[in-house]
C-alpha cells in the first residue's frame, strides 16, 4: 500500500512545510474531475429515468413489470461486477470503465426505443451490465490513485456529484416527460457519455492503469466468472417468478434459489451471511441498506402519482432533496476527527434510513400533507449517505491493493444481489395485493386497496434496515485483519 500512495504523492523538499493535500490539488485534480464527471453521468440517469419511469411503464402497458424495470438493472449488473472485478485486477480499470459507460448508453437507447415493456426491460438490462463495470473500475480507480486519508473525501465527492442530478434530473426529466415525451428522458443521456470519456480516461490512463504488479501475466478466474453468471441468471428467475403469481411459478423460482447459493457463497466474503466481523459485517451491511432503501424508493414515486394524484414531476421532486442530504450525510462521515466513530455513524444512518421507509407509508392518508414525504426522505437520505460511504471506506481500508478489485466486487455484488430480492420481493407482494391495477385507466386514480399494497411494500422493507442497524457494531474488526471473498 505504502509504494502506491508513494508514487502518486509530491515530495517536499527538504525542510519545507508539507503541501496541503486535498483532491483538488495536484496531484490528484484531473483524476479527481474525471472520475466524479462518471458519477455525475450516472447520477443524472438515476435522477431523471427514475421520474421517467411511472409514465414510461403505463404508456407501454407494463404497471405490472414495474419493480422488473428495476430490478432487470441489477440483475445483469450481478454478473458484470463480478467481470469487471476480475478485469481490474488482471489489467487495470481503464478497459472496464470504457467498456462499461459504451454498454451503458446504449442500453439507454434500448429503453427510450422500446414499443414493449419487456423490450424497455432488456434495455434496463443492457444498462445494467455498464453500470456494474463501471461502479467496480471507480472503487479501484479510488483504491489504487489515492492515499487511505483521502479516500473519504473523494467517496464524498461521489455522493455531492448527486446533488444538481437529484434537484435538476427529476424537474428537467418531469419537464421533458411531460411535454415532449418519456422516450426523450433516455434517448438524452447517451450523448453526454462523451464528456466522462474525455475528461476521465486520460487521467485514469496515467494514474491507474495496468495491473498492481506489472509482472504477473494477466488472467481471469474463469470459476468466478462462471459463478457470476449462474448469480445472474439466478436473479432472472427470480424476478421472473415474482411476476407470474401462479403454483408453477415455483419451479423457476427453485432453480433461481439453486443457481444463487452455492455461488454467492463463493463470491462473497466467508461469514457474510452470520455477520462475522469486519469484511464480511461490511459487505452485508451495504446489501441490506441499498436493497431496503432501494426497493422502497423504487415503490415511493409510483404512490405519490397514483395515490395523491401528483404529476411525475411533482413526484420526482418530492424526493430531490434527498440527494442534498445524502450528499451531507457522506460529508458528515468523511470528517477526520469522526473517523474513531465510523461505525457508530453507520448504525445512526440506518436508523434514519428505516424511520424513513416506515413513515413514508402516512402520505396514503388523505388529511396529511404530501411534504411530509420530502421531509422524511430527506433524514433517510442524510443516514444513507452516511452508510453507503461509511461501508466503501471500510471496505477499501480491509483490501489489500491485489484484492480491491474482487473485494470491490463483493461489496456492490451485495449491493446489486439486495436489491434484486428484495424488488422481487416487493413486486410479488404488489401484485398479489393488486397494485398492478393501479396501471389501469388514468394515473392517479388509486383506490384503498391498491393504497394497502403499497403499505405491504414499505413496511417489510423498514423491517430490513432495521436489521441492518442492529448488526452494525460488528463491522469493527481487529487491527490489520484482512478478509477476502471465496
Amino acid at each position: 500500500m505504502a509504494s502506491l500512495e508513494s508514487r502518486d504523492t509530491d515530495v517536499a523538499p527538504a525542510g519545507a512545510p508539507p503541501a496541503p493535500e486535498g483532491v483538488l490539488r495536484r496531484p490528484y485534480r484531473a483524476l479527481s474531475i474525471g472520475i466524479v464527471t462518471v458519477v455525475l453521468l450516472i447520477a443524472f440517469e438515476a435522477t431523471a429515468v427514475g421520474t421517467a419511469m411511472p409514465v414510461a411503464a403505463h404508456d407501454l402497458d407494463g404497471i405490472g413489470l414495474y419493480a422488473y424495470a428495476f430490478s432487470a438493472f441489477y440483475t445483469t449488473a450481478l454478473f458484470a461486477m463480478v467481470f469487471s472485478g476480475q478485469w481490474c485486477d488482471s489489467s487495470g480499470p481503464l478497459r472496464p470503465l470504457t467498456a462499461g459507460i459504451g454498454a451503458f448508453a446504449v442500453g439507454l437507447v434500448i429503453s427510450g426505443t422500446a414499443q414493449t415493456m419487456w423490450a424497455f426491460v432488456a434495455g434496463r438490462a443492457v444498462q445494467g451490465l455498464g453500470g456494474g463495470l463501471v461502479i467496480v473500475a471507480l472503487y479501484v480507480t479510488v483504491s489504487r490513485a489515492y492515499p487511505e486519508r483521502l479516500r473519504p473525501s473523494i467517496l464524498a465527492a461521489f455522493a455531492a456529484s448527486w446533488v444538481v442530478p437529484s434537484v435538476v434530473g427529476p424537474l428537467a426529466a418531469g419537464g421533458v416527460t411531460e411535454h415532449v415525451g418519456w422516450r426523450w428522458v433516455f434517448l438524452g443521456i447517451p450523448p453526454l457519455v462523451v464528456v466522462p470519456l474525455v475528461v476521465a480516461l486520460p487521467a485514469i490512463r496515467r494514474r491507474a492503469r495496468g495491473p498492481v504488479d506489472p509482472a504477473a501475466p494477466p488472467a481471469l478466474d474463469r470459476r468466478r466468472i462462471r459463478l457470476a453468471l449462474a448469480i445472474a441468471a439466478g436473479g432472472g428467475l427470480l424476478q421472473y417468478a415474482g411476476q407470474d403469481l401462479r403454483w408453477l411459478s415455483l419451479l423457476p423460482a427453485l432453480a433461481g434459489v439453486a443457481l444463487l447459493v452455492p455461488a454467492v457463497r463463493v463470491l462473497l466474503p466467508r461469514g457474510t451471511y452470520v455477520a462475522a466481523r469486519g469484511l464480511p459485517t461490511v459487505v452485508l451491511m451495504r446489501g441490506i441498506a441499498a436493497g431496503s432503501f432501494i426497493a422502497a424508493e423504487s415503490f415511493v414515486p409510483l404512490m405519490l402519482v397514483t395515490q395523491r394524484g401528483l404529476s411525475v414531476t411533482e413526484a420526482g421532486m418530492c424526493l430531490a432533496v434527498g440527494g442534498a442530504t445524502w450528499a451531507l450525510g457522506s460529508w458528515t462521515q468523511a470528517r477526520p476527527r469522526l473517523d474513531p466513530y465510523r461505525t457508530r455513524l453507520v448504525r445512526i444512518g440506518m436508523l434514519l434510513a428505516a424511520t424513513a421507509i416506515a413513515t413514508a407509508p402516512l402520505v396514503l392518508v388523505e388529511s396529511l400533507p404530501v411534504w411530509i414525504v420530502p421531509v422524511e426522505w430527506a433524514f433517510g437520505c442524510y443516514g444513507m449517505g452516511m452508510v453507503i460511504s461509511g461501508t466503501s471506506v471500510l471496505l477499501l481500508k480491509l483490501s489489500a491493493p491485489e484484492e480491491a478489485g474482487t473485494n470491490s466486487a463483493a461489496l456492490q455484488l451485495s449491493d446489486s444481489l439486495a436489491n434484486v430480492v428484495l424488488l422481487a420481493v416487493a413486486g410479488v407482494i404488489f401484485a398479489a395485493l393488486g397494485g398492478a391495477a393501479v396501471g389501469h385507466g388514468a394515473l392517479g386514480a388509486g383506490g384503498d386497496a391498491h393504497a394497502g399494497a403499497f403499505v405491504a411494500v414499505l413496511l417489510p422493507m423498514a423491517g430490513v434496515a432495521l436489521v441492518g442497524a442492529a448488526v452494525a457494531g460488528r463491522l469493527r474488526t481487529a487491527p490489520g485483519a484482512k478478509a477476502v471473498a471465496g
